[in-house]
């Protein structure tokens, strides 16, 4: 489904209150809420469709998400997350709860699995660990601390800016003493079992990073998301963009898609508008880049304006997050017939996360870090009035951007031969591993296209092909700047790089960045509209 009008210079001519830059996510949310407000919003999107990594695309006659396999808490009704979709989507958008079995994880020598609420994912690894009951209790207990420490830690960052260094102090120091430690820091204090930390954080490609890299802080909220179980959208993923968009234009404005924003034109250190990569220029008193900081202030501000703020050297700090390729398989029978499950399948080599990446990423023959299956066909109750008769499964595993470099300037679906039969490698490697793990399904793939880091470069802007933002590394989050509000007026960043990786997380980024625009606690005024 193709959401947004196709850009046309005429289109972008109207008097808008706002212009927000990128329609993933984040970039949704804010200028829904803005919408609400009466403000007047032009998305512009660079692909052909909006919705960032909620979009779906469609080939062969069968749909695949490229991002939202499965999302937590949304289930809950009066819960934030819940919430402020309710009120960016009219309530127009509907979820269904997966099987509360929503990870399988698969090692050489034993399966394990995450089940959906805590006493009952306490009893569960309680089961495979006895000897670990302390840990197990006195992990889930720090998974809710860092959870109550969050909304201080980023409220901080919707605040003036000289209240919001003030504050920062008193309003950050609970999160910190978590984020500024590793995951595998953190759980070699509370126990020294390598197959138990193996377990917990073997949904680490989740947020993109081993136990011995990512912040502990990053691992805690993705663990707390999912502890009570996982969602899909009804529909597929691009119901989400598509019961945003009428809020959008209940006030006037508009998504275009096709419209590659080149340049943020800035005047006496103002945002005052866009130019466009055809040389069309709009403008607003209002620019909100969802594009991702190291694309905000290295590419799209012009260069003199961009060295003279201190924010590129703050970026130099920080790297890009993982890459990865995507197996996307079709099937000309039912989710039903075939026996298909809803729970995800996470597939690793052995317990030692960050070894299993560094053997693989030092030679690509190695076994494939870990590699995940998902079967979107079987998530989704509308999917049968839709395909019937037709399944579909993603394959998603890392490979590092590097391995592509070579074909990055030649034009997608026509990068060679060479590079197709690298694809080609690499998805027979993932099938491997699909029929290892669901056999019932050798023989009957009806179609299979892998997509690559630049794939990724190529429809989402993002020049290493990554996937989450910037790393979440304890670093990361002890970076002050990295606020909605930039060192240019009227110019606000939106999206995961100001929270943290997800939907969750670059939903809520659109709800700081409406609450410093509007220079109140939009949270507030959502909870009082979906009471």
């Amino acid at each position: 489904m193709i959401i947004g009008q196709r850009y046309k210079p005429e289109l972008g001519q109207e008097s808008f209150d706002a212009i927000v830059i990128g329609s993933g996510m984040g970039g949704l949310c804010t200028a829904a809420l803005l919408s609400r407000e009466g403000l007047k919003v032009l998305v512009l999107e660079h692909h052909y469709t909006a919705g960032g990594f909620t979009h779906t695309f469609e080939r062969k006659g069968y749909e695949w998400d490229v991002g939202i396999h499965y999302i937590g808490a949304v289930h809950k009704e009066k819960g934030m997350l819940r919430r402020i979709f309710d009120d960016i989507t009219d309530n127009n958008l509907k979820w269904a709860k997966t099987s509360d079995v929503y990870d399988r994880f698969i090692f050489k020598d034993e399966i394990y699995e995450f089940v959906a609420g805590r006493e009952r994912f306490q009893e569960q690894m309680t089961r495979y660990f006895p000897e670990e009951r302390t840990a197990i209790q006195t992990y889930l207990n720090m998974i809710s601390e860092v959870g109550k420490s969050t909304n201080n830690f980023f409220a901080q960052r919707t605040l003036p800016v000289w209240l919001g260094w003030l504050l920062y102090p008193f309003m950050t120091r609970k999160f910190l003493r978590y984020s500024d430690r590793t995951t595998l820091e953190v759980l070699r204090d509370i126990t020294r079992n390598p197959k138990l930390i193996g377990v917990l954080t073997g949904n680490y490609g989740d947020y993109g990073m081993p136990p011995g890299q990512s912040s502990f802080a990053m691992h805690a909220l993705l663990a707390g998301h999912y502890l009570d179980g996982a969602n899909y959208p009804v529909g597929g993923a691009s119901s989400i963009a598509r019961t945003i968009e009428p809020i959008i234009q209940q006030s006037g404005g508009k998504i275009l898609v096709r419209a590659d924003v080149k340049e943020i034109l800035v005047r006496d250190n103002e945002a005052v508008g866009v130019m466009m990569a055809n040389g069309d220029k709009i403008t607003a008193p209002l620019i909100i880049s969802n594009a991702g900081a190291w694309n905000t202030f290295a590419r799209l501000l012009p260069t003199p304006v961009a060295h003279q703020i201190s924010t590129r050297d703050k970026l130099e700090q920080l790297n890009p997050s993982v890459s990865h390729i995507c197996l996307f398989a079709g099937i000309k029978e039912s989710a039903e017939s075939l026996g298909l499950e809803q729970t995800n399948l996470w597939i690793h080599p052995g317990y030692d996360h960050d070894a299993n990446i560094r053997n693989y990423t030092a030679d690509s023959s190695s076994p494939l870090p870990a590699v995940y299956i998902s079967f979107p066909s079987v998530k989704d109750p509308d999917w049968d009035r839709r395909y019937p008769g037709r399944s579909t499964i993603q394959l998603i595993s890392y490979a590092p951007y590097e391995w592509f470099a070579p074909w990055e300037g030649k034009p997608w679906r026509k990068r060679g031969n060479d590079y197709e039969a690298l694809k080609e490698k690499f998805a027979n490697r993932l099938l491997e591993h699909l029929y290892a793990h669901v056999p019932q399904v050798k023989g009957k793939i009806d179609y299979y296209e892998l997509s690559t880091p630049l794939s990724t470069r190529h429809f989402c802007n993002f020049s290493t092909g990554e996937i989450y933002g910037l790393e979440h590394t304890p670093t990361r989050f002890r970076q002050r700047w990295l606020t909605p509000r930039t060192p240019i007026k009227n110019l606000y960043l939106t999206g995961v790089d100001i929270s943290t990786t997800g939907i969750a997380g670059a939903l809520t980024s659109g709800a700081l960045t409406a609450s410093a625009i509007l220079k109140r606690n939009v949270l507030k005024d959502i909870l009082s509209r979906t009471e």
